[in-house]
């Protein structure tokens, strides 16, 4: 595709104006060739733009001017441009409408028009299921389960009794809705006893959850998560929890019961959030921090127990310095002494 087609799809401006370039696909800055294009995000890779082989980079309004030769496409949002690109370049699988001859599916069930039903998927009594919806070999679906439209499941998700999901939905790999919270209580003698599981999990439209994620079913209610959330790999939200929209969890992170997330949040890797928390919408909470107790919006915190970014940016600066600081003032108290002590 001619790099002037590609910025007019992009709405992006082309450096320079006249530049005839062929671009053949996508690449990342360090083993771009030519007919590659690629893309920088901040100005801190300068010295990659000037080092790359590809034949064009997506750069920020701001970016340093190319050097001679170099095409660019500048835009506001190189991640979100490059994103697009990669679409253009890039053809997913396609899935056949159809259903296995292995597939085993409850005469109750309902599914929309052009399903994609792969091998040993087992779906059960009363669920419905919109229009177009590819569920990949070994995907469960327990009863009574309502999904919308455009519902896609990669193999071995499983999907627990009345469990809700919108429309564009997507399931990855070995994703689990709606197993049971972990709640138990003690009896007369100490002993662990199972507390009923008894209410479900609303996914709403335009949610991703990656790979091995589990959503765990309310005990009483539900839990939610909100339109457009995204989770990544092995994130687990435990019962009764909710995600406002547009939030973001990464990796390994874990909710536990209760836990409120607001809108566009984002909880990096690994953090941990204590049950009963409130986390206000716009909070950013950096890579392995744990928080037990609310946040307020729009605040970014780091550490465990999480506190102010700066601060603890700060305080760790300091942590550095501690074995040098307390010798510094066993020195000084040495140093102070008089004759007689």
């Amino acid at each position: 595709m001619n790099l002037k087609e590609i910025a007019r799809r992009l709405g992006a401006r082309l450096e320079p104006p006249d530049a005839e370039v062929e671009i053949t696909g996508v690449a990342p800055i360090e083993s771009a060739g030519p007919g590659q294009i690629t893309f920088v995000a901040e100005p801190r890779y300068a010295a990659a733009a000037k080092s790359t082989r590809a034949s064009a980079i997506i750069v920020d309004e701001t970016f340093p001017p190319l050097e001679s030769g170099r095409a660019g496409l500048r835009t506001k949002n190189p991640k979100f441009a490059y994103a697009r690109v990669v679409e253009l370049f890039h053809s997913p699988p396609r899935y056949l409408p159809g259903i296995h001859p292995t597939a085993v599916i409850d005469p109750t069930a309902r599914i929309g028009s052009s399903a994609s039903i792969g091998a040993c998927v087992v779906i059960d009594a009363g669920v419905e299921i919109g229009e177009n919806c590819i569920l990949r070999p070994h995907v469960v679906i327990y009863r009574d389960v309502k999904i919308g439209h455009s519902f896609f499941a990669h193999s071995h998700v499983s999907i627990r009794e009345c469990c809700e999901i919108g429309d564009n939905v997507l399931l990855h790999n070995g994703v689990v809705i709606g197993s049971d919270g972990f709640g138990f209580a003690t009896d007369d003698h100490g002993m662990w006893y199972k507390i009923p599981q008894s209410g479900t999990v609303v996914i709403e439209d335009n949610v991703e959850i990656q790979a091995n994620c589990c959503i765990d079913r309310a005990s009483l209610g539900e839990t939610r998560i909100g339109r457009n959330t995204k989770l990544d790999n092995l994130a687990h939200v435990g019962h009764n929890c909710s995600t406002g929209e547009n939030s973001m969890l990464c990796a390994q992170v874990g909710l536990a019961g209760s836990t409120e997330i607001g809108k566009n949040v984002i909880l990096a890797g690994q953090v941990g959030v204590a049950g009963h928390c409130k986390i206000g919408d716009g909070v950013i909470v950096t890579a392995q921090s744990g928080t037990h107790g609310d946040i307020e919006p729009g605040a970014m915190v780091s550490g465990s127990p999480a506190f102010d970014h700066k601060q603890w940016r700060r305080s760790v600066a300091v942590f550095a310095k501690l074995p040098e600081l307390a010798r510094a003032i066993r020195d000084g108290s040495k140093a102070g002494k008089g004759p007689t002590e």
